[in-house]
């Protein structure tokens, strides 16, 4: 099984688990949050095969259905990144 087939089956509910409260808020707030900075480092919940993506000027993305980098603790970060590996 290639890593993208094993990342098609981490959910988006697999992957907030992980988070603790107060990343949960961090994020949350992140949602009504206009975009990211260039260069933010995030997941697309809704494509997690697709991997990490680095946001850009042109990038129109669905505050909601990302998870930043920013958002939640390094920690937590790898936890994410060795769940999608699986």
């Amino acid at each position: 099984m290639s890593q993208s087939d094993r990342a098609e089956h981490v959910t988006r509910e697999a992957i907030l688990e992980l988070l603790s409260d107060d990343e949960i808020a961090k994020v949350s707030t992140a949602e009504t949050a206009v975009g990211l900075t260039v260069g933010s480092e995030y997941l697309d919940l809704e494509h997690l095969d697709r991997g990490i993506h680095r946001a850009n000027a042109a990038s129109k993305l669905a505050m909601g259905q990302i998870l930043p980098r920013a958002a939640i603790h390094p920690e937590t970060w790898a936890k994410v990144l060795a769940q999608l590996k699986r």
